[in-house]
Formats: structure tokens, sequence, C-alpha cells
């Protein structure tokens, strides 16, 4: 059990995590005072006992930046997450017309999905099951223009198809491996093949459910 807070200490946290998830960072010691109509040195006292009683860690004795913490004194998972739009559909099989659109958004723990730029793509087809991504799964991506031996990745066809596979690169080809022995390896020359981002992860969304 975390130490009980006092009702201005509540105060100052409640404040805290309005403005973080309002504006995507902690206000300075400047703004906060004005906005609380309290002293600069009663704002700073109050963050330190926060970070005493792990409601909050800061980075550095002065950093400005500030990470709610939860009951188990584990970032807060509101603070970790980020918005990543879905781009489109990918097809893990047949490829299919890269779409240039947003289909929405999806949020992601940022802990397990680190980088800038993130997009997300939505499987179609079973050629990739065997690696663990299934139909209507959510691929996120960290955009890339190359890729490395057995990594899988987002390539782009003839600059109008995209696919989810397994690359390698060979002397006078790219290979676009599925993970299905249903599906056909499918070799490509190197000018057919243009790299859009390497998979990070999968997110699988609930049995039932759209989400673009």
């Amino acid at each position: 059990m975390k130490p009980e807070l006092t009702q201005k200490q509540n105060r100052i946290l409640v404040y805290l995590k309005e403005k973080i998830k309002r504006e995507g960072a902690c206000p300075s010691l400047r703004v906060a005072a004005a906005d609380l109509g309290i002293s600069h040195a009663a704002v700073a006292r109050i963050l330190k006992v926060l970070e005493d009683k792990t409601y909050i860690k800061r980075q550095g004795r002065y950093g400005r930046t500030v990470h709610l913490l939860d009951r188990t004194g584990d970032m807060d998972i509101s603070h970790r997450q980020k918005q990543v739009p879905i781009i489109g559909r990918v097809t893990a099989g047949l490829p299919m017309y890269a779409q240039q659109e947003w289909n929405g958004s999806v949020l992601v723990d940022r802990t397990l999905f680190p980088g800038q730029n993130l997009f997300a793509l939505k499987v179609q087809g079973d050629s990739m099951k065997d690696a663990g991504i299934l139909d209507r799964d959510l691929a996120i991506c960290e955009p890339r223009q190359y890729a490395r031996n057995n990594e899988i990745v987002v390539a782009l066809i003839h600059h109008e198809e995209a696919t989810v596979k397994r690359f390698f690169l060979h002397e006078d080809r790219i290979e676009l491996r599925p993970e299905n022995p249903e599906f056909n390896i499918q070799y490509y020359e190197f000018e057919a093949i243009l790299i859009q981002g390497r998979v990070m992860g999968i997110i699988r969304p609930p049995h039932g459910t759209e989400t673009g």
C-alpha cells in the first residue's frame, strides 16, 4: 500500500494527471504554480513528496519529465500508451493493393513498441500463421527502407501491392517467404521490391471486433 496523500498533495497529483493527459508533458514549476495559485517552492516541495511516496518518478533531480506510477510502483499504463495510425490493409497471402490512407489508430504500450513514426497494418490471410501472425491481426511496424535476412517485413511489390513476409536476400533476387506450408515462396527481381517497414510485433483485436 502506498502512503496516503494529504488534500493538497492529491490536488497536485490530479492536476499533473490531467495536464499530462491533455498536453502529453508535465508543466514547468512556473506554470504549475500559476495554475494552482501556490508558490514555486510549494510545487517543488510537493513533487518531492509525491516522488518519495512513489506516486511519480522524475528524470533527474530537477527533470521536468514526470512519469506517473501505478499502485505497484510501475509506470502508469495511461502514460505508457501512444497512438499508432492504422494505414490501410496489408495481405499475408496474396498481395493486396497498398492503400495510402489511415483507418483509425490503435493504442500501444510505448515500452513494448519504442520508436517514432510507427504504423500499423491490418493483416489479411493466414500465410504467416506459423509465425503467430493471423488474419485480422494488426502488425505494428517501424518504418524502414532496408531489411536483414530472416526479418519479417512489409514489402511493397511493383510499387502497388503490399505483403507481410519473411525477407531473404540472395545474390540474384529477393525471397519473400511465407510461414505456412500451404503457400509458395515468392521470388522477385531487386527492382520489384521496396521495403516499407519491419514488423515489431502484433496486436490481436478481441474476437468479433473491428479496429478500423
